[in-house]
């Protein structure tokens, strides 16, 4: 598989040598001649001193016959507009862009990128799991971004402890697939009965969301802390 890395900073540089040392053919872009020189020192001649920004200089990297591009630039609208032209001027079949401001995820999304790497939105996902909050938890992304994999920890005052599952109005377009109960995962059925502590995994569209919030965490000024 062919990959065209652009961005040349410790994520793209980490992700080339990776790609290569997993037998990948591999071409990386810096636009810093000295930052290009010094990666090339490491890792050969695969890199180029050029603007990804600029369709000829991703021509001239061999973008019409790239698999993958992976624009991992510091900046976020560079990574569109690398995106952008790689797609659309040279049909590369999978663009990857770095989002640095989770805010431009949607506009990512709607111009067709096929996958986002958010390092904030990740660091935010573990200090989430970590802090118990009354909140929804967005664990995963599917179908480019449609749907949501949704966690909510069941905790006094949430309307759906003591009801089986069945009984909890679910917004159409998402359900409810499972339950984390001390440690272990199990199927959601129509019977089963939601308990305090309880994990609910649900998955639906992003507009379930509110809903999903009422069913499950409750009115969170009307929430008292697990023990109280």
């Amino acid at each position: 598989m062919f990959v065209l890395v652009v961005g040349g900073g410790k994520v793209g540089y980490y992700l080339a040598k990776e790609l290569i040392e997993a037998g990948h053919e591999v071409v990386l872009m810096e636009k810093d001649p000295g930052r290009a020189a010094q990666i090339a020192d490491d890792i050969g001649s695969i890199v180029i001193a050029r603007d990804g920004c600029e369709g000829n200089h991703l021509a001239e990297a061999g973008c019409e016959r790239a698999d993958v591009v992976a624009a991992v630039t510091g900046d976020d609208e560079d990574n569109l507009v690398i995106c952008q032209m790689a797609k659309h001027h040279f049909d590369v079949p999978r663009t990857i862009a770095r989002v640095n401001n989770p805010k431009n995820e949607a506009l990512f999304r709607h111009l067709g990128v096929d996958e986002l790497i958010s390092p904030t939105r990740m660091i935010l996902g573990s200090i989430e799991q970590d802090i118990p909050v009354h909140e929804l938890l967005h664990l995963a992304g599917l179908g480019g971004g449609e749907l949501e994999i949704i966690e909510a920890q069941l905790r006094q005052g949430s309307p759906a402890i003591g009801r089986a599952a069945r009984e909890v109005p679910m917004p159409e377009g998402c359900a409810i697939f499972a339950v984390i109960r001390d440690d272990v995962a199990v199927p959601v059925r129509p019977d089963t009965i939601l308990t305090e502590g309880d994990k609910v995994i649900a998955i639906g569209r992003a507009e379930c969301e509110v809903a999903l919030h009422t069913q499950l965490i409750g009115d969170p000024d009307g929430l008292q802390p697990a023990g109280a």
